[in-house]
């Protein structure tokens, strides 16, 4: 599981107009999971289920 800096790097994702990050192959704005016990949060494309994690 990338992060989401790496994923924006590499193409996995993009940001559209309203800065919002969206999966480049789905097109879809990402889902947000938030675990209170980790310090990471889970991001899913709800099209593809392929995952990222955003450190808070």
């Amino acid at each position: 599981m990338n992060s989401i800096r790496k994923a924006l790097r590499e193409g996995e994702l993009e940001k559209d107009t309203y800065e919002r990050v969206t999966c480049a192959e789905c097109e879809k704005p990402l889902k947000t999971t938030n675990d209170p016990d980790s310090i990471a949060t889970i991001r899913t494309c709800p099209d593809c289920g392929r995952e990222w994690k955003e450190i808070r």
